[in-house]
């Protein structure tokens, strides 16, 4: 059993962890200070990239074209880059107890590995349909996605399975992305969500619409308001159909389910203060135990814009916690510090031909602007939403560059509104005049 010392440990191998590192390197670390452990067996990358371009037919993205920090242009980290930059990078390592009183971690090997501050990055784990107890849900081909051994098997059963029936359980993130990128694969895709559109949780009945009509107008299948309750399967064990709820059977070749994730949080029970299902930290990321801070999907944090606490599952607030918590780790040992997190909420997607982003709060009042009509060959459209007399959230799709800063604008500065039916009358106009 190896036991190592580090200064600093930062746990996770995702999107979170990358940008810790890359900021650590930033701000000067020495040789050996610095550990990254992670379980998966490469370097960190851009997470996103699974589900949109590592999946195209032709051209596919592939490592190491999409190692942190590529995402928001900034340099890209090569595992040998860590080593060059003096971090030890330790991959294929899972840690299985963490004792944060004594700044302790111990893998599944029996190593040991002390620090004296540790950056909790540990991300989401899929919600799984074997968690639930449905029936026949451990059939072979019902793959998920979280990580790019998930993609990897993915990639195989598309090229194993090519042209047959996928069913996509799920209308959210996951479902869509994947729902398109079957599609163009030449997969006859159904997809299936309990919600009454998809997208729910951002997304309003106006929004959803045009999505949902431009997805059945590529020829993938949606049905709505029902789940999926069980599942058949070859005599190969290989899944061939899928039993929804409301009594209907779908055959499938392949099936993949994006119903929601949780955060991984288990290691640190009991040892630091949760808030909202995940790990209560401040506008530095510290968490309720001296030298622990926690970033990305694990952190529930204070949402200074709104006045209150969130946690945030995005891919922009995991580089950002990231960054501001090794900011304000290297600024308190100067005796110094960071203003506090002020972060913009911002989402974005992109499948088919089709690119979104929103920003802000979804809250209030709504209102649709542009030309929304899913057959038009390239959709411009938008939305607002309004509380309190103010514009406190904005979405666009076929946004140009220009227009999305100006989105993030007006979301920030939460400008009065007159009306919403002035709002629809400017569309755009609105949010370049702030």
């Amino acid at each position: 059993m190896a036991e190592k010392t580090f200064k600093y440990i930062i746990l996770g191998g995702g999107v979170s962890a990358g940008y810790a590192a890359k900021e650590f390197a930033n701000q000067g670390v020495k040789p050996g200070e610095l550990a990254v452990i992670s379980k998966e067996a490469v370097a960190p990358y851009e997470r996103p990239a699974l589900s949109k371009g590592y999946l195209f037919p032709e051209g596919a993205a592939r490592l190491p074209g999409f190692h942190c920090c590529v995402g928001s242009g900034g340099e890209k980290l090569l595992p040998e880059s860590y080593k060059q930059k003096g971090i030890e990078l330790i991959l294929s390592t899972e840690i299985v107890k963490a004792d944060l009183a004594a700044k302790s971690l111990v893998s599944a090997a029996g190593d040991v590995f002390k620090y004296q501050t540790l950056i909790i990055a540990t991300g989401s784990t899929v919600l799984r349909l074997t968690d639930f107890g449905v029936k026949g849900a451990d059939s072979k081909n019902i793959l998920y996605l979280r990580e790019i051994d998930d993609a990897d098997k993915l990639v195989e059963a598309i090229k194993a399975k090519k042209g047959g029936k996928a069913v996509v359980v799920g209308g959210g993130y996951i479902g869509l992305e994947l729902s398109a990128a079957l599609r163009i694969n030449n997969f006859d895709v159904t997809m299936v969500f309990p919600e009454p559109w998809c997208m729910p949780r951002l997304f309003t009945a106006d929004i959803a619409a045009f999505y949902e009509t431009y997805y059945t107008n590529k020829g993938v299948k949606i049905i709505k308001g029902t789940v999926a309750s069980g599942f058949t399967a070859h005599s190969s064990g290989e899944v061939k159909e899928v039993q929804l709820k409301d009594g209907r059977t779908l055959e499938a070749d392949i099936v993949i389910v994006g119903v929601g994730a949780k955060p991984l949080t288990t290691l640190f029970k009991g040892q630091v203060e949760e808030d909202k299902g995940g790990l209560k930290t401040d506008a530095f990321f510290k968490t309720s135990v001296p030298d622990v801070y926690a970033v990305g999907d694990v952190a529930t944090f204070p949402m200074k814009m709104y006045g209150d606490v969130r946690r945030v599952e995005h891919v922009d607030h995991s580089r950002k916690s990231a960054e501001q918590a090794v900011k304000a780790i290297k600024a308190a040992e100067g005796g110094a510090a960071v203003e506090e997190y002020d972060y913009l909420p911002f989402f974005y997607s992109r499948s088919f031909d089709l690119s979104w982003q929103f920003y802000g709060d979804n809250v209030g009042d709504s209102v649709l602007f542009g030309d929304s009509n899913p057959a038009n060959p390239t959709p411009r459209f938008g939305a607002y939403w309004v509380q309190g007399g103010k514009v406190v959230g904005a979405f666009m799709e076929g946004g140009s560059g220009d227009e999305n800063k100006a989105l993030a604008k007006v979301a920030k500065a939460r400008p009065a509104a007159e009306s919403l039916d002035e709002l629809k009358n400017q569309g755009i106009t609105f949010a370049a005049k702030i």
